[in-house]
């Protein structure tokens, strides 16, 4: 019988995480049970909180599902099964952590038992369910670690920096994408693993989206629209270069009329995955245009080697992440530096070769393949 696995991680549901891509490529030797996100802060009074809680509380009491699938993983002998927690995320208070971790085991520990999985490696992208782990018998823990809580935009920092702490103490194995985490924790050894790329997906020609404008070049970006996206810099920009168009596709998270006022930009919603590549290899130059924070400075944007592996040009700020790949990214320092970078870049194929070999071999199976030797 296969080894069990259970990973507690984004929702399922949502755009596909590195959690979720690693998963996909380890479910044709692994049992999974997939716990949907039991949340990094506590929930306000706002319609949206309002909204996620009746949806999780919907699919919790219709009980736990198999995820729809591609048929080509139907072809591989999917095993996953999806399950909703009925919590309280993020508690600050001592009895209500405990509570909750109590409720979060006894859940996961009854699904178990009704899958007839036994002794599972627990798999923790989310640090809020440390607690919980401990209270459910494991062959082993591993810690996923993509991003810096501590800096973490809508994260309740003071509350998740005490679980996180606690799951470093308990955790077997430590897994990190990106080499400045390395710092976090110097009494514990991680295991540095970069994320992939589904090199297939965006390398293969893709007809071209028929949303996107046209009349003059296209500098494109997708991805949350949200608060670390340079919305001064990209006005700027936008201003300077009216010859081109600049597209943004992904759901809005922030204010954005200011920049959406200008003619030649374009916010075209949110875009399933597998439809980006007909993006992505049709605009001109794509755009990774972040601000200067300790979020980005701790990120390892999937979008970066999707980029490379579909042949753009790609335009950067200066964060960690893309330094590693000059000069196959342009760095830009500044609006005016953004600008002329823009207007610099040409497509060429001998240089979209280039861009795409970089990363030919950095496959999330490749990825996936370093962690089921480290978890067995």
């Amino acid at each position: 019988m296969k080894p069990a696995l259970v990973v507690f991680g984004e929702d399922w549901h949502g755009l596909p995480s590195s959690t979720q891509h690693l998963v996909k490529a380890l479910m044709r030797n692994y049992r999974i049970l997939w716990v949907n996100s039991i949340g990094l802060r506590r929930p306000t009074l706002s319609l949206r909180d309002f909204k996620r809680a009746a949806t999780k509380v919907l699919h919790r009491l219709s009980g736990a599902s198999k995820p729809q699938t591609s048929e080509a993983q139907a072809q591989a002998s999917v095993d996953v099964t999806t399950l909703n927690i009925l919590t309280w995320p993020a508690p600050r208070s001592r009895v209500i952590r405990c509570l909750c971790a109590w409720a979060i085991a006894w859940q996961v520990r009854r699904e178990l038992t009704k899958l007839g999985m036994h002794n599972p490696t627990l798999w923790l992208s989310l640090p809020t369910a440390g607690d919980a782990c401990q209270l459910i018998p494991h062959k082993a823990l591993l810690y996923y670690c993509c991003d810096d809580f501590s800096s973490l935009a809508g994260v309740d920092h003071a509350t998740v920096e005490q679980h996180e702490k606690a799951l470093v103490n308990a955790a077997d194995h430590i897994v990190i994408s990106q080499a400045s985490l390395q710092t976090k924790w110097p009494q514990k050894p991680a295991v540095l693993l970069p994320h992939g790329v589904d090199y297939a997906l965006f390398s293969q020609p893709a007809p071209r989206a028929s949303d996107l404008p046209n009349g003059g070049p296209i500098a494109g970006f997708y991805g949350s629209i949200a608060s670390w996206l340079d919305q001064a810099l990209l006005k700027k920009v936008a201003s300077q270069l009216p010859n081109w168009q600049f597209v943004f596709v992904g759901k809005v998270e922030v204010d954005v009329s200011t920049l959406a006022s200008l003619p030649n930009v374009h916010f075209l919603g949110p875009r399933p995955h597998d439809q980006l590549p007909r993006y992505s290899q049709h605009w001109d130059v794509a755009m990774l245009p972040f601000i200067q924070c300790d979020q980005i400075t701790h990120c390892n944007p999937l979008k970066l080697r999707e980029y490379l592996a579909a042949g753009s040009p790609i335009v950067s700020t200066r964060f960690p992440a893309a330094e590693e790949y000059e000069p196959l990214v342009h760095i830009a320092d500044n609006a005016d530096a953004f600008s002329y970078a823009l207007g610099m870049q040409q497509q060429n194929r001998q240089a979209r070769l280039r861009r795409m070999h970089a990363v030919e071999r950095e496959s999330w199976q490749a990825r996936a393949d370093v962690l089921a030797t480290l978890i067995g």
